[in-house]
């Protein structure tokens, strides 16, 4: 009598080999930065070496965004990123959150420019969520914390 054994949808197609997870896992370390790093970056004393990039419309800026971050709608990079941005600095773009490619689209089109870029990876959802300041058309705001995104009275997730 033969047994088969069904093979699991998570192991259905095996693992990378250890050295290919690695170059893999690296090169998204390249072109993601996450938002509770670029949050300490920015906290920091000093220059962070980057420059943050808010790629939503005026009306989404104007909702909240992060402080001292650079207000360019994706469509205005092409004519207006040489005049607003250092090519001598990475940038580092957002958007609205992980249901949007917004900041995908703006870190190619700076890209295509020559900048150096990242994708911060959660958006301003994130930044939010996580609790940290952002500012409005109204004034600075700041929210609770979301338990679900980040450690409640921690300094950070220990990630």
């Amino acid at each position: 009598m033969t047994t088969t054994t069904a093979v699991n949808p998570v192991l259905r197609i095996a693992p990378a080999a250890p050295a290919e997870a690695a170059a893999y896992f690296r090169a998204s370390l390249v072109f993601h930065a996450d938002v509770s790093d670029v949050a300490a970056a920015l906290a920091a004393d000093g220059d962070p070496g980057f420059v943050v990039l808010d790629s939503r419309s005026t009306a989404s800026w104007d909702q909240g965004h992060i402080p001292g971050a650079v207000h360019l709608p994706t469509a205005l990079i092409p004519a207006q990123a040489e005049q607003l941005l250092d090519r001598s600095v990475p940038v580092v773009t957002y958007c609205w959150g992980p249901g949007c490619n917004g900041a995908t689209r703006a870190a190619l089109a700076l890209a295509e420019l020559g900048f150096q870029v990242k994708e911060m990876l959660g958006g301003f959802e994130y930044w939010a969520r996580e609790g940290f300041a952002y500012e409005t058309w109204e004034g600075a705001g700041r929210r609770a914390a979301d338990p679900l995104t980040v450690p409640v009275d921690a300094e950070d997730c220990g990630c």
